[in-house]
C-alpha cells in the first residue's frame, strides 16, 4: 500500500449527499478482483451518457478537475453496500483524499486499507472546502497527514481529527496483513514457544 504522508492537488468538488457506493462503482464492474483498471468506471452513471460519451455537467470530465486528487463530498459518502471494489476505483482514477462531513463505517474502513485518507470535518469547514474547491485548478488544498491540517489556497489552515492507529498504518503504507508481517518475529517466537511444549 502507498504511503500517505503530504498530498497537494485539485480538489473536486461534489454538492451530493447520500452518495452510495454503487454510484461511486456500479454493479457491472464488480467481476474483478484486479484493484486496476477500475478507474475508468468510477462515477460512470454520472459521467458517461448511455452512448458512452461523456457527460460535460459531470465535475471530473470539466478541464479543472481531471486531474482532481482531492474529493470534497456531501453527507454519507460511501452509503450502500460494502463493496472495496469503490475504493479501488477512486485509487485507480487517481483520488488519494475524501472530505466529507459523515462516511458510512465500511466505506470508511475500506479506504484506510487501501491508502486513502477519508477526512470528517464540520459542516462549517466543509463549506469553507466546498468554496475553495470551486475555484478550479488553481485552487489547490495541501494535505498535511502528520500535522493533521488541511491548507487552503489562501493559507488558512483546518485540522482534523483520525484514530492514531489509522494514522500510523497510514503514514507507513500498512494495510492489516502489512501490520501483521510487522510482528511476524513476535508470531513466530510464540509459535515455537508452543511447539516446544507440545502443542504444535
Amino acid at each position: 500500500m502507498e504511503k500517505f504522508t503530504t498530498l497537494e492537488g485539485v480538489a473536486a468538488p461534489m454538492r451530493i449527499i447520500n452518495v452510495d457506493t454503487d454510484r461511486i462503482i456500479p454493479k457491472q464492474y464488480l467481476k474483478t478482483i484486479k484493484r486496476t483498471g477500475l478507474g475508468k468506471g468510477l462515477f460512470s452513471e454520472m459521467r458517461y451518457h448511455d452512448d458512452g460519451s461523456e457527460n460535460p455537467d459531470f465535475v471530473l470530465n470539466k478541464p479543472a478537475y481531471r486531474n482532481a486528487r482531492i474529493l470534497v463530498v456531501g453527507d454519507n459518502f460511501g452509503c450502500g453496500s460494502s463493496r472495496e471494489h469503490a475504493p479501488w476505483a477512486l485509487t485507480d482514477f487517481g483520488i488519494r483524499c475524501v472530505i466529507s462531513t459523515s462516511f458510512a463505517d465500511i466505506f470508511f474502513n475500506n479506504c484506510a486499507k487501501n491508502g486513502i485518507l477519508a477526512i470528517t470535518v464540520s459542516p462549517e469547514d466543509l463549506e469553507k472546502l466546498f468554496e475553495d474547491a470551486e475555484r478550479g485548478s488553481n485552487a489547490t488544498l495541501s494535505v498535511d497527514l502528520e500535522a493533521q491540517t488541511i491548507k487552503g489556497p489562501d493559507g488558512g489552515t483546518l485540522h482534523f481529527d483520525i484514530d492514531p492507529g489509522r494514522k500510523e498504518s497510514l503514514l507507513n503504507g500498512l494495510d492489516e496483513i502489512g501490520l501483521t508481517l510487522m510482528r511476524a518475529p513476535k508470531i513466530d517466537a510464540y509459535e515455537q514457544k508452543l511447539a516446544a511444549r507440545g502443542f504444535a
